[in-house]
């Protein structure tokens, strides 16, 4: 590993409050609530299977479907929030995507299903370039991986909270509650960022001291692709940008079979019941709110020690983690027993969620200000593209083999892969 010694820096300015941590709060609720609209599928899916006929494949499909609109929309949605603003598309996605979720609880057949999933991809894909944007002029460089991995973290705080709370209402109400009431959910959310959020140099709340201390590191205001002497489409001619395309395809690809098939894996293989499965299912989604916060974490001290750069430290830990999570998610089929297959579901998620946490941040690092959301959507673009094959392929593995072993398998070595594109192919930031 490349490692760099720098001399020790003096220490901040102690800036007192530090309101940039509320902003991140924010973005995490926001997250989680993301999550939650998509997760409900999988929680809702056994149910669904049994009322309107639907097989595995179909489940999967619906979960394809999503990723291809959420994929697609990507490349346009990055370019609209660095040409509009953030809390402008952000807050609209927010409601188009909690209205998504209320429909498709009114739904009946298969096609209708189809197209609300189409329809939330639209709507949740400018979620989470948003995000990075955000973070990229809230917060110094140093700390950008830190506050990613907090935010990102939602990612898994939705899952985790789903199982047991979604499994309550459907029991309770029926599946289709599930889709109203989280969509209602993200309505109001929608209602409270519009109130609450002003930008760094706008915010009342925000300090001089702590001000300053953002823009010392390249934070402090946001900027518009319109100031940028880089055209949108010249970014696909970057390697780097390259090289977080296909890693995160490759990490998306595993991603996407845990989100849409983890409750039914433990359903169909470890016969786990529905109650049951309100506090098994969320389990290993513990492990991935632990890999997303502490890979954070990570990163930060590595480069406050002086070992290493931003971007360098990033790297690093993306390709100790992809290689870690492919050993362990092989290795989830070849085991027997509901307790050591939790444990290395935890940590195969574990070591997923500081790889998704790290690259978001390193779109930060690799981005020019201007464009941050843009190479992160791109990013997500290629995760989410490639990755949307990944539940039908699964889905069709099991219904032809009877078994999720080769779809956990394949799905491992796809992963261990990332570590090959963010090492050797991400090296170098773009320059204005």
């Amino acid at each position: 590993m490349e490692v760099r010694i720098e001399t020790k820096q003096e220490k901040p300015l102690n800036i007192g409050r530090k309101f940039r941590w509320t902003v991140v709060i924010w973005l995490l609720i926001g997250g989680i609530i993301n999550y939650l609209d998509r997760a409900n599928l999988s929680i809702a899916a056994p149910e669904m299977m049994k009322e309107l006929g639907l097989s595995v494949t179909e489940i999967g499909l619906l979960g394809t479907f999503f990723s291809w609109s959420y994929a697609l929309m990507q490349l346009p949605s990055g370019w609209l929030i660095d040409r509009f603003g953030t809390k402008k598309v952000y807050t609209i996605a927010l409601i188009w995507w909690s209205g998504a979720t209320i429909l498709t609880g009114a739904v009946h057949k298969m096609s209708s299903f189809i197209a609300v999933r189409i329809l939330l991809g639209v709507g949740e894909a400018p979620c989470f370039p948003t995000m990075a944007k955000i973070t990229s002029y809230w917060f110094p460089k140093k700390e950008r991986g830190l506050a990613t991995g907090i935010w990102d973290s939602s990612s898994k705080w939705g899952p985790a909270i789903a199982p047991p709370l979604l499994v309550f209402i459907m029991v309770t109400f029926g599946w289709r509650a599930l889709f109203y009431i989280t969509g209602v959910i993200g309505i109001i959310f929608a209602i409270g960022f519009v109130i609450f959020y002003k930008n760094p140099e706008k915010s009342k709340k925000l300090s001089k001291e702590e001000f300053e201390y953002i823009k010392s590191e390249g934070g402090g205001v946001e900027q518009g692709i319109q100031s940028s002497k880089i055209k949108w489409g010249s970014l696909f001619k970057y390697r780097s940008v390259w090289g977080m395309i296909l890693g995160f395809f490759c990490t998306i690809w595993i991603w996407n079979i845990f989100l849409v098939f983890l409750p039914l894996y433990l359903f169909d293989v470890h016969h786990v019941s529905l109650k049951e499965m309100g506090i098994y299912a969320g389990i290993p989604w513990l492990g991935g709110i632990f890999g997303n916060i502490f890979g954070g974490y990570l990163t930060k001290k590595w480069v406050d020690k002086g070992i290493t750069t931003p971007i360098k430290a990033k790297r690093a830990l993306i390709s100790i983690c992809a290689i870690s999570a492919a050993i362990v998610v092989c290795a989830v089929p070849l085991v027997k027993g509901l307790a050591i297959t939790l444990t290395l579901l935890t940590l195969a998620l574990c070591f997923i969620s500081a790889i998704t946490g790290s690259a978001w941040a390193l779109a930060g690092d690799i981005a020019p200000p201007s464009m941050v959301a843009s190479v992160g959507a791109i990013q997500n673009f290629g995760g989410y593209f490639g990755g949307a094959f990944s539940p039908v392929v699964a889905g069709m593995i099991v219904d032809a083999t009877g078994s999720y072993s080769l779809a956990f398998i394949s799905g491992g070595l796809i992963a261990g892969c990332a570590a090959i594109c963010y090492w050797f192919i991400v090296k170098h930031p773009i320059q204005e």
